[in-house]
């Protein structure tokens, strides 16, 4: 295992929910992890915020962790969940509610609700 892919999964096993994304969850740098990193505190969920902009070689490393190509890149209870097509199209149809419930992870259940009727 690479030492990406070592710290990768600690980042995973010692974190419910972590977001691999560009920037941070205050201060996002792309419009993507913007979304996605907005879905999630919006919803209320303690999640951490790795910044991939700021390790080259993690930046790398999660892509080839994952065999998935763009960032962000979800986790919950270490298994990839998907970028942010995925979550976007999962926190609208109501899965990752499903996928938080089922996990045990924390998250405002009226906030998801809004977002469904604002998008609906």
């Amino acid at each position: 295992m690479t030492d990406a892919a070592s710290r990768i999964s600690d980042t995973n096993k010692s974190n419910d929910v972590v977001l691999y994304m560009k920037g941070t969850k205050s201060m996002p740098q792309c419009g993507f992890s913007s979304r996605v990193a907005g879905v999630l505190n919006y919803m209320g969920v303690d999640f951490a915020d790795v910044n991939v902009l700021a390790d080259e070689e993690l930046r790398q490393g999660i892509k080839e962790f994952s065999d998935w190509p763009t960032i962000p890149q979800l986790y919950v209870k270490g298994e990839f969940v998907g970028g942010c097509d995925i979550i976007t199209e999962m926190t609208l149809s109501g899965e990752l509610d499903t996928l938080f419930d089922e996990n045990g992870v924390t998250y405002d259940k009226d906030a998801a609700e809004k977002i469904r009727e604002a998008n609906g």
